[in-house]
């Protein structure tokens, strides 16, 4: 038996998207009579004019273009990539749900798929004949499904609803029993998309622990489609950035999710009004934040120089600088709060260096987050104003004098600890 359960060779998806006569812009025309048995009769003079020119009201559209992958046995893989990128096109194929139209795939084993709410269900049903019939459509046996029964019913929480139709639940109740019988039920390959964000935060980071359990002990295999990049740092071993239907990049999670960051980043530049936290203007503002001489890439154990520019419409005594910086995936690595203070005059506009002196940040991708206050750790410190998200930079490896990017399991954490003193005895 190969290790190999999913192996997709150059698949592709087409569509034909139909326009209305007369652009996207113009106003839908209704037809009469008249012009139904005028076109009518210019049907077989039409057919002969699409064979010289392509019709303007149809056009090919491609969710998929020569995809090819391998997906190994127990591997926990992440699928990201903006809407419309192909994802979802991709594991309704992957689950038969559509036909491709080009290209092989070979899955080996059971496929278990949650891709909407309420994926297989019967409106009509109770909850209890929609776990047999979820169960019956993967090809278990009634004693098997009878086994595992108690665990769905327990991990759903819907157990005083059970004998009720299903079309009565609520979209959370829903996903709630669809998820778990997708994660219970025998099948060698669980295909989830981003149905978990129907769900509140608590099931959410319970159906990631049983992904996870189903991964690492079940020994089974999960495809996972998420926009979370924290959810899919946590869960996945591996993953695989869709662009316009074609693989971006894939391999090690940390790589494909800094590819996914830094193309998002490409393709939009906030301002810092829309990175602010505090809309309401106390007085003084963070008006330009960078990094000395446009740098955004520090080595590990390098210092970490910030340039922030402030400015004020009144009288303000002892500001203390607050910074955070924060992991891609959303996490914070750590704060600090000056203790160097500064005043301001009305209409005063001061420049500030921040330096981070050997920040012990592991290789990936970082941002910062800066808030002008007074107090410091102090619960009573008060925030003028806040701005979180900028600016973007990358902590590399340096060997010798050639700079690479090391590759840095997650798992080890975002602070290398180098200042540590070990003592041995005999």
């Amino acid at each position: 038996m190969t290790d190999n359960v999913i192996q997709v060779k150059n698949l592709s998806k087409r569509y034909v998207i139909s326009h209305q006569p007369g652009g996207t812009g113009g106003r839908f025309k209704y037809k009469r009579f008249s012009d139904v048995l005028v076109n009518a009769a210019q049907a077989p003079f039409r057919a002969l004019q699409k064979k010289r020119a392509a019709d303007p009201t149809r056009e090919e559209f491609w969710a998929l273009k020569d995809v090819s992958f391998t997906i190994k046995r127990g591997e926990s893989v992440g699928i990201i990539g903006r809407n419309g990128a192909g994802k979802s096109t991709l594991l309704k194929i992957l689950s038969r749900i559509t036909e491709p139209s080009g290209g092989r795939i070979e899955i080996e084993g059971r496929v278990a798929s949650l891709l909407e709410v309420g994926t297989g269900f019967h409106p009509e049903l109770t909850g209890r004949e929609n776990i047999y019939l979820n169960g019956a459509i993967l090809g278990m046996k009634r004693s098997e499904i009878r086994k595992k029964f108690d665990e769905i019913v327990a991990f759903a929480e819907v157990e005083k609803f059970l004998d009720t139709p299903v079309k009565h639940f609520s979209s959370g109740m829903y996903m709630r029993l669809a998820f778990a019988v997708a994660a219970h039920l025998e099948s060698e390959i669980l295909i989830v998309d981003e149905v978990l964000a129907v769900g509140d935060a608590e099931f959410q980071k319970k159906c990631l622990g049983k992904m996870q359990d189903v991964s690492t002990r079940e020994g089974r295999t999960v495809i996972f489609v998420s926009h979370n990049v924290a959810a899919i740092s946590a869960l996945c071993t591996s993953a695989i950035l869709l662009v316009k239907g074609q693989i971006e990049t894939s391999g090690e999670t940390s790589e494909v999710l800094s590819r996914y960051l830094q193309l998002s980043q490409l393709r939009v530049q906030p301002s810092l009004n829309d990175l602010r936290i505090s809309k309401e203007d106390s007085g003084v503002r963070l008006t330009a934040i960078s990094l000395r001489d446009g740098k955004d890439e520090f080595g590990v154990g390098e210092d970490i120089v910030f340039k922030l520019t402030v400015t004020a419409s009144k009288s303000f005594k002892g500001i203390s600088l607050g910074c955070s910086l924060f992991h891609q995936d959303e996490a914070c690595i750590g704060t600090l709060f000056t203790s160097k203070t500064f005043d301001l005059e009305p209409k005063e506009t001061k420049h500030i260096n921040l330096t981070i002196r050997r920040s012990g940040l592991a290789p990936g991708s970082y941002f910062a987050g800066f808030s002008l206050g007074h107090g410091g750790f102090s619960a009573d410190r008060r925030d003028y104003d806040i701005v979180l998200g900028a600016p973007r930079f990358q902590i590399t490896a340096l060997t010798g004098n050639n700079k690479i990017l090391f590759t840095w399991p997650r798992g080890w954490g975002g602070i290398i600890f180098t200042d540590h003193e070990l003592t041995v005895t005999a």
